[in-house]
Protein backbone atom coordinates (compact mmCIF):
# COMPACT_ATOMS: atom_id res chain seq x y z
CA UNK A 1 0.00 0.00 0.00
CA UNK A 2 1.31 3.13 -0.79
CA UNK A 3 -0.11 5.87 0.96
CA UNK A 4 1.61 9.17 1.14
CA UNK A 5 1.70 11.78 4.51
CA UNK A 6 0.29 14.55 2.20
CA UNK A 7 -2.62 12.00 1.68
CA UNK A 8 -3.05 11.22 5.45
CA UNK A 9 -2.81 14.11 6.60
CA UNK A 10 -5.95 15.63 3.90
CA UNK A 11 -7.92 12.13 5.66
CA UNK A 12 -6.94 13.42 9.30
CA UNK A 13 -8.04 16.83 8.53
CA UNK A 14 -11.51 15.56 6.84
CA UNK A 15 -11.84 13.45 9.61
CA UNK A 16 -11.77 15.80 12.37
CA UNK A 17 -14.48 18.09 10.36
CA UNK A 18 -16.52 15.44 10.30
CA UNK A 19 -16.67 13.98 13.90
CA UNK A 20 -15.64 16.51 15.72
CA UNK A 21 -12.67 16.85 18.71
CA UNK A 22 -14.78 14.91 20.97
CA UNK A 23 -15.66 11.57 18.76
CA UNK A 24 -12.24 11.77 16.76
CA UNK A 25 -10.08 10.35 19.96
CA UNK A 26 -12.94 7.53 19.92
CA UNK A 27 -13.41 6.61 16.61
CA UNK A 28 -9.01 6.42 16.25
CA UNK A 29 -8.95 4.01 19.01
CA UNK A 30 -11.24 1.88 17.00
CA UNK A 31 -9.61 2.62 13.57
CA UNK A 32 -6.32 1.37 15.73
CA UNK A 33 -8.11 -1.98 17.16
CA UNK A 34 -9.66 -2.70 13.21
CA UNK A 35 -6.23 -2.73 12.32
CA UNK A 36 -4.40 -4.69 14.43
CA UNK A 37 -7.75 -7.17 14.05
CA UNK A 38 -6.58 -7.26 10.93
CA UNK A 39 -3.06 -7.88 11.20
CA UNK A 40 -3.89 -10.07 13.64
CA UNK A 41 -5.87 -12.31 11.16
CA UNK A 42 -3.42 -12.18 8.60
CA UNK A 43 -0.44 -13.35 10.92
CA UNK A 44 -2.73 -16.19 11.88
CA UNK A 45 -3.40 -17.20 8.81
CA UNK A 46 0.28 -16.88 7.55
CA UNK A 47 1.03 -19.30 10.31
CA UNK A 48 -1.86 -21.64 9.65
CA UNK A 49 0.04 -21.58 5.65
CA UNK A 50 2.99 -22.09 7.04
CA UNK A 51 2.02 -25.45 9.20
CA UNK A 52 -0.29 -26.68 6.67
CA UNK A 53 2.19 -26.49 3.70
CA UNK A 54 5.42 -27.41 5.75
CA UNK A 55 8.57 -26.50 4.53
CA UNK A 56 7.51 -26.14 0.90
CA UNK A 57 5.50 -22.40 2.00
CA UNK A 58 8.98 -20.93 2.09
CA UNK A 59 10.26 -21.61 -1.13
CA UNK A 60 6.85 -20.33 -2.75
CA UNK A 61 7.84 -17.07 -4.99
CA UNK A 62 5.12 -15.13 -3.58
CA UNK A 63 6.13 -12.21 -6.34
CA UNK A 64 5.41 -14.42 -9.23
CA UNK A 65 2.09 -15.03 -7.84
CA UNK A 66 1.18 -11.30 -7.25
CA UNK A 67 -1.74 -10.49 -9.56
CA UNK A 68 -0.35 -6.80 -10.53
CA UNK A 69 2.45 -8.71 -12.58
CA UNK A 70 -0.27 -10.59 -14.89
CA UNK A 71 0.18 -9.21 -18.35
CA UNK A 72 -1.84 -10.71 -20.98
CA UNK A 73 0.58 -9.90 -24.03
CA UNK A 74 3.49 -11.62 -21.97
CA UNK A 75 1.54 -14.64 -21.65
CA UNK A 76 -0.18 -14.92 -24.89
CA UNK A 77 3.50 -14.13 -26.14
CA UNK A 78 4.82 -17.03 -24.12
CA UNK A 79 2.13 -18.99 -24.88
CA UNK A 80 2.77 -19.13 -28.63
CA UNK A 81 6.46 -19.46 -28.11
CA UNK A 82 6.56 -22.61 -26.10
CA UNK A 83 4.62 -25.21 -28.08
CA UNK A 84 5.01 -29.08 -27.82
CA UNK A 85 7.19 -29.87 -30.53
CA UNK A 86 10.48 -28.16 -29.60
CA UNK A 87 12.54 -26.67 -32.62
CA UNK A 88 13.96 -23.26 -34.78
CA UNK A 89 10.85 -24.13 -37.41
CA UNK A 90 8.45 -24.22 -35.08
CA UNK A 91 9.59 -20.50 -33.40
CA UNK A 92 9.52 -19.37 -36.72
CA UNK A 93 6.33 -20.65 -37.30
CA UNK A 94 5.15 -19.43 -34.59
CA UNK A 95 6.88 -16.24 -35.07
CA UNK A 96 5.48 -15.65 -38.45
CA UNK A 97 1.70 -16.14 -38.02
CA UNK A 98 1.87 -13.85 -35.23
CA UNK A 99 3.41 -11.46 -38.06
CA UNK A 100 0.66 -12.01 -40.37
CA UNK A 101 -2.28 -11.68 -38.06
CA UNK A 102 -0.39 -8.05 -37.42
CA UNK A 103 -0.39 -7.43 -41.57
CA UNK A 104 -3.56 -8.92 -42.31
CA UNK A 105 -5.96 -5.51 -43.32
CA UNK A 106 -9.31 -5.12 -41.96
CA UNK A 107 -12.12 -6.51 -44.37
CA UNK A 108 -14.05 -3.63 -46.44
CA UNK A 109 -16.94 -2.03 -45.67
CA UNK A 110 -19.83 -2.08 -48.34
CA UNK A 111 -22.12 0.87 -48.05
CA UNK A 112 -25.63 -0.59 -48.06
CA UNK A 113 -28.38 0.93 -51.28
CA UNK A 114 -31.02 3.11 -49.51
CA UNK A 115 -33.70 1.21 -47.51
CA UNK A 116 -31.43 -1.96 -47.88
CA UNK A 117 -31.25 -3.68 -44.21
CA UNK A 118 -27.99 -4.76 -42.90
CA UNK A 119 -26.94 -8.09 -42.84
CA UNK A 120 -27.92 -8.86 -39.45
CA UNK A 121 -30.63 -7.64 -39.19
CA UNK A 122 -33.87 -10.03 -39.12
CA UNK A 123 -36.79 -9.28 -40.70
CA UNK A 124 -39.99 -9.70 -38.36
CA UNK A 125 -42.59 -11.98 -38.86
Amino acid sequence: MNIQLDKILIIGIIAVLLLGPQRLPVYAQKLAEFVKAVRRFADSAKERMREEMGPDFDDVNWQKLDPRQYDPRRIIRDALLDSPSSGAETATATAATVTAAKVRAPAPVVPLAAGEPAPFDVEAT
